[in-house]
């Protein structure tokens, strides 16, 4: 039997997180390794397939083309420990308000699967939803969870857990996950630059 469940639902970067993770992320592998510049010309011809589909699936996969999951070894525990320190004070604690609320709290971001849920480990989310990403291809999406389908995400969470839920709150920096806001009761939209909620 299926239970109803009030839920709160969170973005990741620009919401709790002053800067793109999986932007900041590349940059990274740009301070530490010659390989992603040798991706320069594949890069800068897939930035402009960004500005005629944002949505899109194809410059996403090239503009990571560089990334190998040897990189992904290397480079990810150290860069955690450091993005760590660009996410806004207030974030933890009104996870943990949320919860002491009886509300399931959910994160949803479209960054991929091995940054996400360690950039998150010390707040007590119910289930982080991120992309997922072919380990041995970590440029490659098995399931990018933007836009819609961060709703398709809390969807197949909620059927694994047997709950009919209640969004009773969605917090986003960004119009990109306006699927996600839109079945809330309450939109919070934040400011991404200062981490301050914005007021209509």
């Amino acid at each position: 039997m299926l239970k109803k469940e009030d839920v709160v639902v969170f973005d990741f970067d620009g919401t709790l997180s002053a800067k793109d993770s999986n932007m900041e992320f590349g940059k990274y592998c740009f301070r530490h390794s010659l390989r992603p510049w040798l991706f320069l010309p594949v890069i800068g011809v897939t930035a402009l397939g960004r500005l005629f589909n944002p949505g899109g699936m194809w410059w996403r996969k090239n503009m990571r083309l560089f990334m190998t999951a040897d990189m992904v070894k290397r480079f990810a525990p150290d860069f955690i420990k450091q993005h760590k320190r660009e996410r806004f004070g207030w974030s933890k604690e009104q996870v943990a308000t949320e919860r002491k609320a009886g509300r399931k709290v959910i994160l949803v971001s479209a960054s991929p699967d091995y940054l996400v849920p360690y950039l998150v480990r010390d707040i007590r989310f119910d289930a982080v939803l991120c992309s997922r990403m072919d380990p041995k291809r970590p440029w490659k999406y098995n399931f990018l969870c933007w836009g819609v389908n961060k709703v398709y995400a809390m969807d197949e969470w909620a059927k694994q857990n047997k709950i009919i839920p209640h969004v009773v709150r969605s917090y986003s920096d960004s119009k990109s996950d306006m699927p996600m806001m839109e079945i809330a009761d309450e939109q919070v939209w934040i400011d991404r630059k200062t981490g301050l909620r914005k007021h209509a």
